[in-house]
């Protein structure tokens, strides 16, 4: 069941088999024994690619049903010792994973090492509330202000965007830089649907300052060796700013600062033992 909701969820066979930790023969037959034991063809099979069946969409549904249900019941359980064990489900954006959320998944599970906890990416255009509800994750991290009608939320931190330039950009160079006077060089950006990128524009839109694109990059994580190799400048999170630095780029804080606070979101009513242990791990 997992193998074919990762299938649908993944767009494929490559990426499903990358999310699940397995290789793509493996998830392949899988998914054939699947399809064996229910007597039905939930893809067809077109190239390389699959395309599911009016079977397999009408399938969708039921296994999310029976996967959520395996994984309450699962994380209902307690030990001996009466800690919690089983499975914790927690969708992350990319911007706070790495970071805030990491740690915490570190310090929980030194505390409660029954419990085996699945991080998946918070995409911008997934809806929280419905992830939530269908059973694809328990808790979710965020970028706030986030609308979550009937959740729970709780701002936990804020990031900070540093300025990062090439390290041989010829600027007269000032720290903190001041918002409204950056150096007059392209930036490489985040795509358009990416929450920082958001909260970046329009604090240049209030400094009255515009900037053009030089690369638009779909991996956080490599906007620095972008910078690095004279692409442009960039405003990274701080500690991916550092990181950056660490390659030889420039960095400092901005004047005003640009900020997004994140937290976290969950259903009060839906969260598990393990769940709730994790929450209560959360500074107040």
């Amino acid at each position: 069941m997992e193998y074919f909701l990762a299938t649908v969820d993944n767009d494929g066979l490559a990426l499903a088999a990358e999310a699940l930790g397995v290789t793509k023969p493996s998830l392949s037959k899988g998914l054939r024994n699947l399809e064996r034991d229910l007597g039905v063809d939930l893809f067809h099979r077109v190239g390389r690619g699959l395309v599911l069946s009016a079977a397999g969409k009408a399938f969708v549904g039921p296994a999310r049903q029976i996967v959520r249900d395996l994984v309450a019941a699962e994380s209902s359980l307690v030990d001996v010792s009466g800690l919690p064990r089983g499975r914790l489900d927690i969708c992350a954006s990319a911007h706070v994973a790495e970071g805030p959320v990491t740690e915490l998944i570190g310090s929980f599970r030194k505390q409660y090492p029954g419990v085996v906890v699945r991080l998946a990416d918070l995409r911008p255009v997934d809806v929280v509330a419905s992830l939530i509800r269908d059973g694809h994750c328990e808790i979710a991290f965020s970028h706030f202000p986030f609308s979550a009608p009937g959740l729970t939320t709780r701002v936990l931190g804020i990031h900070e965007y540093w300025l990062v330039v090439p390290h041989d950009a010829e600027i007269v160079w000032r720290d903190p830089f001041p918002l409204d006077d950056l150096p007059d060089i392209p930036v490489v950006g985040l795509p358009k649907e990416s929450s920082s990128r958001t909260v970046i524009e329009k604090a240049l839109q209030a400094a009255g300052r515009r900037t053009t694109l030089s690369a638009v990059v779909e991996q956080r994580e490599a906007v620095g060796a972008f910078v690095v190799e004279g692409v442009g400048m960039s405003f990274m999170e701080r500690t991916l700013a550092e990181r950056a630095a660490g390659g030889g780029a420039r960095i400092c804080p901005l004047d005003p600062p640009i900020t997004a606070p994140y937290g976290v979101i969950y259903d009060e009513a839906r969260l598990s033992p393990a769940g709730r242990a994790f929450l209560g791990t959360l500074a107040p």
